[in-house]
């Protein structure tokens, strides 16, 4: 693959996934991303799996490998001049600045825009935050179930009118990591700007914004109706040909065909029921529309009684749209997956195996093989090394707590 991001170096000041996972598809593109921890801790992620919220194995933290593949790691005290002094040095070098501290974290740490553009005025400042640079909630923080599915009006876009309950996020970190393909599309964009005119931005990408572009299209059709997005109730669709049924072994095949009546004939034949096709509820467009319902309900016989794997073979030679609906294990081994490499083999610093998403954009046809994970302050000797600071002034900073 092509590493078009190869020369860009970016300096992070993050944690958990939503802005850290953006500058590990930037590292993915090749990149140098040099990731800036906590001197004591690290990465707030880090401890994730030690405090039991992370549903993981023990040998590979794949949550913290999602989001910071491809990294430098060095630990260091944000909170003490000299540490403040290491950052602008890497800084100085550095193209593109992307933190997720609150504004009033930044400005306590002395790491906001104006601050960073001490050491270097031509850098790019990144900022990813929960609910948006301005307004009441700007200084609130956020995780992506809040703002991107809560408050985006997302949670009720796909919440049944009947349920209970509000259903949660499909995945962990769902938000953040559409999110932090946003954040890595924007940087883009902003070193583009910046060689075409000179001009460093700022570049903002909240939760909340990218959740209301995802819901964009349900937003400008509740505000053009002034109803609230939801789920059509059951029984309501005048399409027998989008829908989804339930074959014999329980898995489901779904029907995204928005041209009924092109596809309702040769449907019939392949289901076993040519009749179907010429019957006068189902003879035309306007008619199937009427007795949708009596449509499903004969698809829906018809799917129930073979399993998924013959609905495979059945459907495979189908000129309309469809699939049979997949759990996370089956999606990853679906050979459009394998043949295009959107799954991919890794291995942490001992060497123990394990797979992640790859980077959704490939360039020249090829995708792009994401590396480990650093461990804590892997790469902090050198980094420091690389900036100026000779072996002693090192062996200080690490005697009084500055760097790990």
């Amino acid at each position: 693959m092509t590493d078009v991001m190869q020369g860009v170096r970016v300096l992070e000041v993050a944690e958990h996934t939503f802005v850290p996972a953006a500058s590990a598809l930037l590292a993915d593109w090749g990149a140098e991303v040099i990731k800036i921890e906590h001197v004591e801790r690290g990465d707030a992620m880090r401890g994730l799996m030690s405090s039991g919220v992370g549903i993981m194995s023990s040998d590979v933290h794949v949550l913290l490998e999602h989001s910071n593949r491809g990294k430098r790691s060095l630990g260091l005290d944000l909170s003490t001049p000299e540490g403040l002094e290491v950052l602008g040095r890497i800084a100085a070098t550095c193209d593109v600045f992307l933190t997720n501290k609150l504004p009033s974290v930044r400005t306590k740490l002395s790491i906001d825009v104006d601050d960073i553009r001490r050491s270097n005025p031509d850098i790019i400042y990144v900022r990813g935050t929960g609910q948006g640079s301005r307004g009441p909630d700007a200084d609130k923080g956020s995780y992506d179930v809040l703002s991107y599915w809560h408050r985006s009006g997302m949670a009720l876009g796909v919440k049944q009118q009947d349920a209970a309950t509000v259903p949660p996020p499909p995945a962990p970190a769902f938000g953040d990591s559409i999110g932090a393909m946003t954040i890595a599309g924007a940087i883009m964009g902003a070193l583009f700007h910046r060689e075409r005119t000179g001009e460093p931005t700022v570049v903002d990408v909240s939760l909340l914004g990218v959740g209301l572009w995802s819901m964009g299209a349900a937003l400008a059709l509740s505000l053009q109706l002034g109803i609230p997005w939801g789920p059509p109730p059951p029984g309501t669709s005048r399409n027998p040909l989008v829908a989804t049924y339930r074959a014999a072994d329980g898995t489901f095949v779904s029907f995204s065909c928005l041209q009924a009546a092109r596809y309702w004939a040769e449907v019939c034949d392949i289901i076993g029921r040519p009749e179907l096709a010429t019957d006068e509820r189902f003879a035309d467009h306007a008619s199937l529309s009427e007795h949708a319902g009596a449509a499903g309900d004969e698809l829906a016989a018809a799917i129930a009684a073979h399993d998924a794997d013959e609905w495979r073979k059945r459907l495979e030679e189908f000129s309309g749209q469809w699939t049979v609906v997949q759990d996370t294990l089956a999606a990853a081994e679906d050979p459009q997956t394998v043949a295009n490499g959107y799954v991919v083999d890794c291995e942490t610093s001992t060497g123990a195996p394990f797979r992640l998403a790859g980077a959704p954009v490939q360039y020249d046809e090829r995708p792009p093989q994401a590396r480990r994970a650093p461990e804590f302050n892997e790469h902090g000797d050198d980094i420091l090394q690389e900036v100026g600071y000779d072996w002693d002034a090192i062996v200080a900073m690490k005697a009084s707590g500055t760097v790990a």
